[in-house]
């Protein structure tokens, strides 16, 4: 079991010219990475093969973005999401991901492949982690089994409101 990683407030930001690139199997499993995601995520090649991509995982993510993610994904669509990941010392960095379904020559789904860059600073500061702390604020008021249920209204409410999909919402910042 892997230690576990106290956040700080440290963050690295990503140059204009760098891609994070990524792939997993199809439960999240690392089968490969670039050397810029190394380099952020600040772990080893050897530490990150094998591993779930959830090892940089930060806490100030809302769950029910992941699963928003996750459904997505799963049903065969790509998806861009705004997405704060966190390194092995606890540093963050954000990104905007592009994450695409990998299918074998029977068109089933293998994995996942993700693209990574840099996010307008903008944006995210205006709109995203505004957002993201309202989720965040609501999944810890509920108990375990109701987090993302409840944070789950606030993003399909805002959804609803612009009558967008999370994926226009995204594209449209």
């Amino acid at each position: 079991m892997r230690q576990k990683i106290t956040p700080t407030s440290i963050e690295k930001v990503m140059r204009e010219d760098d891609f994070i690139v990524s792939k997993t199997d199809t439960k999240g499993i690392i089968t490969y990475c670039n050397e810029i995601f190394i380099e952020f995520a600040k772990y080893s090649n050897r530490e990150l093969l094998g591993q779930n991509h959830n090892i940089i995982r930060h806490p100030d993510m809302p769950r029910t973005i992941y699963k928003l993610l996750w459904e997505t994904i799963k049903s065969d669509k790509e998806i861009n999401a705004y997405v704060k990941n966190m390194a092995s010392d606890g540093s963050y960095y954000w990104v905007i991901a592009n994450i695409t379904p990998v299918k074998n020559e029977n068109g089933k789904i293998v994995g996942y492949y993700s693209v990574r860059r840099k996010p307008n600073r903008t944006i995210l500061d205006k709109t995203i982690i505004p957002f993201y702390q309202k989720l965040l604020e609501e999944e810890k008021k509920n108990n375990l089994g109701n987090q993302m249920e409840a944070s789950g209204k606030i993003l399909n409410n805002l959804l609803n409101e612009k009558g967008m999909t999370y994926e226009e919402f995204i594209l449209s910042l």
